[in-house]
């Protein structure tokens, strides 16, 4: 202990220049408050501002806020920024286990809800830790106040929030609690061969029924310690598919006899193709558009393999054709699909049965007319043999 003050005393000698003094904070010299720190929760980091005027104040530097008591670490160290008013002391970290300044990692489980109430285990990591002020006062007794900051970043690993103030007379404690999201790092995208080099593009009159289409999820800019595992990938003819008709691809390990699952929890992309279909409710439609929804997990590189059994997570019923619940942004990546419909060709084998139909018309008509000619000849011809006959008798 007496080394380590030593060397922030130290620290503190060389940086006096670059340090702020209480006169240069000016209103801005107060006792801590609770909102003195605000917290950023990254997709690959956390960032972390201290007011550090409210520091000063209350007898400390920049160099004696420590970072989860690691102050042999220059990553883990504060930097002073004076370009923004009033003054803070920022801490950026990577969120990756064994790299985070010694934040804590907690992974929870919970059965899911709402859209995600067909999975019964979903994931949240929390990761948490606490900026304490270093007292460099050797004695009895101190007038410094201990300073506490805490931080926690929740994280939902599956993808389809409040400061608090503890005030005791011997220090002064700051909570910020934040809820991050790595939706942004995931991106859906569709491709017409098996080796995912060509992007799928959709013809103005849609694709033909039973085109190979490759689909890829994607999670770049993300920690490495996660992989994608998708949970279920299902299309809907509404966007937003609440009581929409949908059909299942896959759920859990209930795979469309017509899906081929490529890769899936394995790395950081996942792989599956299927053949264009269309729905018949829209039968009678030149285009069959739809939906492509794949409800997305992350899950811990050691983990993921126990999300692949199927006697972990309950599956829905293939009874049921109509969503319930509505879908939020975040929860899902989704994509529009056109495909032909039979329209076309049912109409020309109307239009061929319809020829046929008019032909026999004509035929019957034709026959009606010849049998009424000959009637006509008939009688004429009666008609002059009787007018004959007379003419005979009269002479």
């Amino acid at each position: 202990m007496a080394l380590f003050s030593f060397l922030i005393l130290t620290s503190l000698c060389i940086a006096g220049r670059e340090a702020l003094s209480l006169s240069d904070c000016g209103a801005y010299a107060r006792r801590p408050e609770h909102t003195d720190i605000s917290v950023v929760c990254g997709t690959s980091a956390i960032d972390l501002a201290i007011q550090v005027c409210p520091v000063i104040y209350t007898g400390y530097n920049k160099s004696l806020l420590i970072l989860n008591r690691i102050h042999d670490d220059v990553d883990c160290r504060g930097t002073l920024d004076t370009s923004v008013t009033p003054p803070v002391l920022r801490f950026s970290f990577p969120i990756r286990e064994g790299n985070a300044c010694g934040s804590n990692f907690l992974t929870t489980s919970a059965p899911g809800t709402g859209i995600f109430s067909d999975f019964s285990n979903i994931q949240t990591v929390n990761v948490s830790g606490v900026i304490r002020s270093f007292d460099p006062t050797i004695g009895t007794i101190t007038y410094n106040a201990e300073l506490k900051y805490y931080y926690s970043c929740a994280y939902p690993l599956e993808y389809l929030i409040n400061n608090t103030q503890v005030d005791v007379s011997s220090s002064s404690i700051a909570l910020k609690d934040n809820n991050g999201s790595f939706i942004s790092t995931l991106s859906m995208s569709m491709y017409q061969d098996i080796n995912y080099t060509t992007p799928l593009s959709m013809p103005p009159l849609g694709l033909e029924l039973r085109t190979d289409i490759y689909v890829q999820v994607v999670a770049s800019n993300l920690t490495s310690q996660y992989f994608v595992l998708l949970d279920r990938c299902y299309a809907s003819v509404n966007p937003q598919p609440t009581n929409s008709t949908f059909f299942n691809l896959f759920v859990s390990c209930s795979i469309d006899q017509l899906t081929t699952m490529l890769e899936n929890g394995e790395s950081q992309k996942a792989r599956f193709h299927f053949p264009a279909f269309r729905f018949i409710e829209q039968q009678n439609e030149t285009l069959s558009t739809y939906y492509l929804h794949c409800i997305t997990r992350l899950c811990e590189r050691s983990t993921c393999s126990t999300f692949k059994q199927c006697n972990r997570r309950r599956r829905r019923s293939e009874e049921s054709t109509v969503v319930q619940e509505s879908i939020t942004e975040p929860s899902v990546l989704t994509v529009a699909i056109r495909t032909k419909t039979e329209t076309s060709i049912v109409s020309k084998e109307e239009a061929l049965s319809a020829g046929q139909s008019d032909g026999k018309g004509a035929s019957v008509g034709l026959g009606i007319a010849v049998a009424v000619l000959i009637v006509i000849g008939v009688a004429a011809i009666l008609m002059a043999a009787t007018f004959y006959r007379k003419l005979q008798r009269l002479s």
